[in-house]
């Protein structure tokens, strides 16, 4: 919470501002009640954004799904294959460089598509599932017209390597789509209002100990909810990177 007085920050249950030392008492319960109400305004936004954008799909089916594809699929399998041919064929280096640019390119993709188009987890690991298919099928077609070589893997071993590459780019876009959800949206929440919170924040605070006093119990329970909603995005998109670095990685640098 910030003091009113001079805008520095206090913890809730102050009576008095231990910057500028001004009586809070009258004032704490308005404050308290306006992070409510940016909280819930918060929450009433990103209805809202969801909302545009299912109305966007219904009302415009075909240029919703047209541009989407365009610019989540075609874009960086375009970027994808174009990696491909720099590396591989023109400059001939090892292929560890390929694989990076493999998982950077749909990683960027991913955060991207959060903040601008509202696609969530869902949504962005089947976006990545197709840009990944179509990138690495066009990448066969590149190499079996260059090496003159069948384009369909021909053994069970290229068939594995094929589906590593396919997880390795679908699991970077889901991942940036994560990372911009926490960069875009949950990071600034928190660090923007407290609000109030929700029921399963309190009964995890109250397992911690109840002999505290009623803002006590508060504070720690909005500390249990903000944490709850930093934390676990952020290993879910750490998980997901790893996943994507080890399965497009361990074919170049040994499993």
């Amino acid at each position: 919470m910030e003091c009113p007085f001079c805008t520095e920050t206090i913890r809730d249950e102050a009576i008095a501002c231990k910057n500028c030392s001004r009586d809070l008492r009258f004032v704490r319960p308005i404050l308290l009640e306006v992070q409510d109400l940016v909280s819930e305004i918060d929450n009433l936004t990103h209805a809202l954004d969801r909302a545009e954008v299912a109305l966007a799909r219904l009302t415009s089916p075909l240029r919703y799904y047209v541009i989407h594809f365009a610019v989540y699929v075609l874009l960086p399998a375009v970027l994808l294959v174009a990696a491909h041919i720099v590396i591989t064929i023109v400059l001939n280096v090892a292929p560890l460089y390929l694989r990076l640019a493999s998982i950077v390119i749909p990683l960027l993709f991913g955060i991207a598509s959060m903040p601008f188009n509202k696609l969530g987890p869902l949504g962005a690991w089947l976006v990545g599932l197709v840009t990944a298919i179509l990138s690495v099928g066009c990448m066969l077609v590149v190499t079996g017209i260059n090496d003159s070589v069948p384009i369909v893997p021909a053994s069970v071993v290229e068939w594995r390597e094929v589906g590593e590459y396919v997880a390795s780019i679908s699991l970077a876009f889901l991942s940036g789509n994560v990372l911009g959800m926490v960069i875009f949206r949950i990071l600034p929440n928190t660090l923007a209002q407290g609000g109030k919170p929700n029921a399963i924040a309190f009964r995890a605070a109250r397992l911690l100990g109840e002999h505290v006093g009623g803002e006590q119990m508060r504070r720690r329970a909005r500390l249990i909810q903000e944490f709850a909603q930093t934390a676990g995005p952020l290993l879910g998109a750490g998980a997901g990177v790893a996943g994507s670095l080890y399965t497009g990685l361990k074919g170049v640098i040994g499993s």
